[in-house]
């Protein structure tokens, strides 16, 4: 037997040995009341505290991440979310009743929210501590146990995470396990309850594909090419500014990321040199050099992003702005393209880095028709104080959510549901959406007095007909 086939059996043993803990503990944390729930989710908080420097250290060895950047798109978004999730779990837990019905008088029926079991839970690496606590802050509150597998591309981040996941959790209740896609396909395997994945769409397809062999529910935050639209009537240096930060957080690796942008004629170039001084003011003369700026998280990524651009200029594209790379560093500048044509790559799939492709319209027409032969975006941002252009976008386009005058910010509101539709994903995450989505909403009918059922049954005749004839009239 070969060291690989030794690794998987030991992996296997490992899985089978967890999944069973948490199966024959599943009950038990079910029935765990809304104060030990937020106890546990307090405990999560305060390791946040006493993890903050390891996870920043780690995050910067991973992709070279600030740390003012970890504590603002991470830690301190998790926390919000735990905070957020403990003043309303108590509320979220209650029996939700419902109306009651002519023609079942004397019956009373509510809806019970239970968990749904064992969860999967399949995170990402651009954002590993948000999208891998986000949801498992949801599965607990909904009373889960969970296996967590943190993505194998940020090594040093998934390390701190395991560390800290050990410490807080019995492996009966919260499990994380490290491992690459040997890993996710053997956990996939299971059949679990449900199962939270955040990734690419192509990734998704594989997991909804495995999850239906146990016909198990499933979460799917994708991705996709979230465009935005920019009218003549924008405020053009507040536009670009927010836009260009939008694109360069985190380096592009973002599923909210402007991934194409629509800006109106009249307005381009305004915009162009508004553009290129918000990059100047974030990153200086030479992003490189700024300590601000990460990198793109590992060589296979780069190389990908390197063809997508090259190809782009190839077909035609100008650069406007950057196009500056250095293999060494997986290091991409800020680059903004022009004219890039609708067939290529960039114009076509998910970016996930720091390129933004643009394009000039004179209708609002041109980027609606766009929009509608593509698959929905995970999110679309308009830029206008046109109320009627801002109406018109919304009404005749689909996308999971829309940002007006900003973009993803929207993402860390977790009084709203987050997630996309079709290729953008499945299913919603944050808040009193992620509880749902961790819960199964269980039905409960109980029949009082009067009980009408001897009027409706068989025979059908007499008294019962006529009674029948007039109910479906009255009705």
């Amino acid at each position: 037997m070969s060291l690989v086939d030794i690794k998987m059996e030991e992996l296997q043993l490992e899985i089978t040995e967890v999944f069973e803990l948490q199966k024959a503990n599943r009950f038990a944390v079910a029935n765990t009341t809304a104060k030990a729930r937020k106890e546990k989710l307090e405990r999560l908080k305060k390791a946040l505290f006493r993890y903050q420097q390891d996870i920043r250290d780690a995050m910067y060895a991973d992709f070279r991440k600030h740390q003012m950047e970890v504590d603002l798109t991470e830690l301190f978004t998790v926390k919000d979310e735990i905070n957020f999730v403990k003043r309303n779990l108590a509320r979220w837990m209650e029996p939700q009743p419902v109306g009651k019905s002519l023609l079942l008088i004397g019956s009373n029926s509510y809806i019970h929210y239970e968990p749904k079991g064992l969860a999967l839970i399949l995170a990402p690496w651009n954002f590993p501590v948000l999208l891998t606590l986000g949801p498992l802050i949801s599965a607990i509150a909904a009373g889960n146990c969970a296996i967590v597998k943190p993505s194998e591309f940020v090594p040093h981040t998934s390390a701190v995470l395991k560390r800290m996941m050990d410490e807080l959790f019995p492996k009966e209740e919260v499990y994380l396990m490290e491992g690459d896609l040997h890993l996710a396909k053997a956990l996939l395997e299971k059949p679990f309850n449900h199962i939270f994945f955040t990734g690419s769409p192509g990734v998704g397809k594989q997991v909804m594909k495995a999850a239906s062999a146990h016909l198990t529910s499933v979460t799917l935050e994708l991705g996709g090419k979230s465009p935005g639209i920019v009218d003549e009537s924008a405020d053009i240096p507040m536009t670009a500014m927010r836009i260009a930060w939008g694109k360069c957080v985190n380096k592009g690796q973002i599923c909210v990321a402007p991934d194409n942008l629509w800006v109106h004629e009249k307005v381009a170039g305004p915009f162009l040199a508004a553009f290129k001084e918000a990059i100047r003011q974030f990153y200086g003369e030479s992003p490189k050099e700024s300590d601000d700026y990460a990198r793109i998280v590992d060589t296979r990524h780069f190389q990908r992003l390197k063809a997508m651009l090259e190809e782009a200029i190839e077909q035609g594209a100008s650069v406007e702005l950057g196009g500056e790379l250095d293999a060494s560093e997986n290091y991409i500048s800020p680059t903004l393209l022009g004219d890039v044509p609708f067939h290529a790559r960039a114009m076509q799939e998910e970016i996930f880095g720091p390129i933004l492709p643009f394009r000039t319209f004179k209708s609002l027409d041109e980027p609606i028709n766009y929009l509608r032969d593509e698959s929905s975006p995970l999110a679309l941002y308009i830029y206008s104080r046109h109320k009627k252009n801002i109406q018109k976008l919304i009404r005749e386009t689909r996308a999971g959510t829309t940002a007006v005058n900003e973009n993803n910010l929207h993402f860390f509101q977790n009084r709203m549901p987050f997630g996309g539709m079709n290729e953008s994903g499945i299913g919603k995450g944050h808040g009193y959406a992620g509880f749902l989505e961790f819960s199964n909403a269980r039905s409960i009918y109980k029949q009082g007095w009067p009980d009408l059922l001897p009027l409706i049954t068989p025979p059908y005749s007499g008294i019962k007909k006529r009674l029948a004839d007039m109910i479906f009239r009255w009705l």
